[in-house]
Parts: structure tokens; C-alpha cells; sequence
């Protein structure tokens, strides 16, 4: 687990694993290739309940971010995050409290929050410990296309009064992802944009340009 992390931590593209978008007898590879593309962090986000299948993937993902030193975060599952040994979790409004998600995985743990177009969930993350936050969806989104709409300046406000990494999600191509890194984000998280491309490695190369 990376330890000692600075505000900066999260820079760079944060790749989103997706089992609809990613075929099984290719999944590692494929991320593989993101990685090798430039992705800085990825997250594992697998919402079938095929347990032995999640935790499988997630063990050989943290074998293969621990090879390249990359960040490994987990959606949702805080158990699964701490039995494979992954730097962290993110959580939804919906899921474990971040207050139970510290509990389990210890303090040098990762934990991200979704705040959606919310600055004021944001506040409350960070002063309850959060690693980072989320805000999206920025553009419009093929994997949630009905997710709450976030505004360009919520990353501003962000920016100017939270000290901690802003990540930003929805719809993110390598061709709108800059004004979103000029008005405040430190990270832009992909799914579609990369996963659900023919060329993983050379998208992700065009997305790592933007930093």
C-alpha cells in the first residue's frame, strides 16, 4: 500500500475497469494496456455479484498496479478492497459510510467519495477523512446516462477550498478533458472513453498528453 500521500497524489488518468466493456480471457491485459498508455490509478468496478470472479480480478489487478506502481482502488466493496490488499476504496452515497470504510481498511487507506454536483457533500467528506473527491457527471455519459449533471465551476469552488485531489467523471473524452483540468480537477476518471475503445493503449496515451 502507498503510504505518506500528498495532496497531488491522484494526478493523471484514473481508469475505470467496466466487466461489460473489458472480455474475462482479456481483462488484465486490457488494463494492462491502459497502464501502459499512462493511466495513474485504476479502479476495479465490477457490478455483477459473481464473487469468486471479483475477487479473482482484483487480486491479479493488485499484482499488476503493485508491478507499475500504480494505484489501486476498489468500487463500493471495502471487504474486497482489504482482503486483496488494495490501496483503497470508493464509495457511493449508497454504500458503506466512509466512517466504516476507515475502520476497516486503517488510516493510510484511500478513500474516495462520490459528491456528484454537490460542494457541500464534499465539505462534509473531507472533514470526515476523505482521501478525495468526486464530482460528476460533467458531459454526457453512455455507462450512466442518468446521472446528475455537474457544473464546470463546482471545480472551481472545489479547487479554491478543498485541499485535496478532485477527480472528475462523466463523459470525458481526450478532447473535453483539458477544460476540465483548467478549471480545478486533478484527475479525470474514464470508463467508456478508454475501456470501451479499440485501442486502449493509444487512447490512454491521448488522455495522459492532457496532464
Amino acid at each position: 500500500m502507498i503510504q505518506n500521500l500528498k495532496p497531488s497524489f491522484l494526478r493523471g488518468l484514473y481508469a475505470i475497469t467496466d466487466s461489460r466493456l473489458i472480455p474475462k480471457d482479456k481483462f488484465i491485459s486490457t488494463v494492462e494496456q491502459a497502464i501502459i498508455g499512462g493511466a495513474s490509478v485504476v479502479q476495479y468496478r465490477d457490478k455483477t455479484d459473481d464473487d469468486k470472479r471479483r475477487f479473482e480480478q482484483a487480486l491479479a489487478l493488485n499484482q499488476l498496479c503493485q508491478e507499475y506502481k500504480r494505484l489501486l482502488i476498489i468500487n463500493d466493496d471495502v471487504e474486497l478492497a482489504r482482503e486483496v490488499g488494495a490501496d483503497g476504496v470508493h464509495i457511493g452515497q449508497d454504500d458503506a459510510s466512509l466512517k466504516t470504510a476507515r475502520a476497516v481498511l486503517g488510516e493510510q487507506a484511500i478513500i474516495g467519495v462520490s459528491c456528484y454536483n454537490q460542494f457541500a457533500l464534499a465539505q462534509e467528506a473531507v472533514e470526515a477523512g476523505a482521501s478525495y473527491v468526486a464530482f460528476g457527471r460533467f458531459f454526457s455519459s453512455q455507462i450512466k446516462p442518468d446521472a446528475v449533471q455537474a457544473n464546470v465551476d463546482l471545480l472551481h469552488e472545489a479547487r479554491e477550498n478543498l485541499n485535496c485531489p478532485i477527480v472528475a467523471i462523466g463523459g470525458i473524452t481526450p478532447d473535453n478533458g483539458a477544460q476540465l483540468l483548467a478549471a480545478g480537477a486533478d484527475s479525470l476518471a474514464v470508463i467508456q472513453g478508454l475501456f470501451g475503445q479499440a485501442d486502449v493503449m493509444a487512447v490512454a496515451q491521448r488522455y495522459a498528453r492532457l496532464f
